[in-house]
């Protein structure tokens, strides 16, 4: 299970939000998250809001589509209340935890819930992510024909032993099953890797890449592995039994990473992402860095929308009590100062391939244009981009994009 949520504001139990928080919603798109906090098993490194069968105490696995449509009902009375006017979901993604474990029809009930209350725009990226060991044709044949059209499989790794050492139950092998299966249905495909398990070695990391690259996806993340503390892995690794993570050869890894998917033809576009195109980078990761709206459902989901964003009740049961008593399941909610919206959008541009416009950055921090032929001479930001009025991060300056928004925002 995650870390405590947030500090922040109590949540007003009708969900409503003023005009000043809901400012600026006029000019973003509008994405929906939708969390599956569901898993067979929980991985040792996993920090993220999930939960077995055993820990849910009296919510049933089999209710939950329920409580999420409440939720969607709620967010759209909500919305209407407020003021904010109506816009369709430009993506949706169904994140978690292992939506695949739902059944088709639970999901399908969700997404026509988001469609009937707010509608997609034309051509709608609509994603679920997939454990390999849970595609089956006849599922995601389901979900293709209601109207999924991406999907994103957790392959971590195709080395059997970093796998163990993860947690990760899959086998192998059904990556390349799954794979095809999704691809021959016609979804978009995204393959999620995992970078820096204890003990993994390069060449084992370059295993793993060139097995997924052989696969051919239309997008791939790689992720450098964060011990959480609080997780089994991290007393794994406290307690001696695993070698801690070598940050060195992370950076090592990430340069592997960039070399080998750039010579088969995949870009960068944000710093654990690469696609084969503009076309298929995925749109609902973009919203988040370019600071869109986003209306997150489900426990421990978090929202933005405005100037203001929100988190729910952690834990399923929690959750869904709220909505059956007509209560918002928010837990928490944060006004965002101009000083702190002005840092996180610094933060979250600067991580992306389009870079940010350095004449924007000094109208946000005038002094950070002084610091520009420094990071130059450093390598850590591209200078012909930055002749360009573009603030756009090199290799390097992708290993140490927190030190760079650190420089320009101090």
């Amino acid at each position: 299970m995650a870390g405590p949520l947030p500090d922040g504001d109590q949540a007003p139990a009708d969900g409503l939000f003023s005009n000043t928080e809901i400012q600026g919603h006029e000019s973003r798109t509008f994405h929906a998250y939708v969390h599956i906090p569901f898993c067979k098993d929980i991985c040792g490194y996993c920090d993220f809001n999930t939960y077995t069968a055993t820990q849910l105490g009296t919510l049933k696995q089999s209710d939950y589509a329920r409580s999420l449509i409440s939720e969607i009902s709620l967010s759209a009375e909500v919305l209407a209340k407020s003021g904010v006017a109506p816009r369709k979901f430009t993506t949706v993604f169904f994140g978690g935890g292992t939506p695949s474990l739902l059944p088709a029809e639970d999901l399908i009930e969700i997404l026509n819930a988001l469609s009937d209350q707010f509608g997609f725009v034309e051509g709608a990226e609509i994603t679920t992510e997939a454990n390999p060991d849970t595609v089956t044709v006849e599922k995601f044949t389901k979900l293709r024909k209601a109207g999924f059209n991406r999907v994103s499989i957790g392959m971590q790794s195709a080395v059997p032993s970093v796998l163990k050492t993860l947690e990760r139950t899959h086998n192998p092998d059904n990556v390349a099953n799954a794979f095809q299966i999704v691809r021959d249905l016609g979804f978009g495909t995204s393959l999620d890797l995992i970078f820096g398990a204890p003990g993994e070695t390069i060449d084992q990391w370059r295993d793993s890449l060139e097995a997924a690259i052989a696969l051919s996806p239309d997008h791939l993340s790689a992720y450098s592995l964060i011990v959480e503390p609080g997780t089994k892995l991290a007393r794994q690794i406290n307690s001696k039994e695993l070698v801690d993570v070598d940050e060195d050869l992370q950076a090592e890894k990430y340069e592997l990473t960039e070399a080998l998917l750039a010579e088969a033809g995949y870009g960068w576009y944000e710093i654990s992402n690469w696609s084969k195109s503009e076309a298929l980078q995925s749109n609902h990761n973009l919203a988040y860095w370019l600071g869109q709206d986003w209306w997150g459902y489900g426990p421990g989901a978090h929202s933005h929308l405005g100037s203001v964003r929100w988190w729910n009740q952690k834990h399923p049961l929690t959750y869904s009590k709220k909505l059956e008593s007509f209560v918002s399941p928010a837990a928490g909610r944060e006004q965002l100062s101009e000083q702190t919206a002005a840092l996180e959008r610094v933060l979250l541009e600067s991580r992306t391939s389009s870079g940010m416009s350095i004449s924007d950055l000094v109208a946000l921090e005038p002094a950070a244009g002084k610091k520009v032929p420094g990071l130059i001479v450093d390598g850590l930001i591209q200078g012909e981009q930055a002749i360009k009025g573009q603030l756009v991060l090199t290799v390097k300056g992708r290993l140490l994009a927190d030190a760079v928004v650190r420089i320009l925002t101090d």
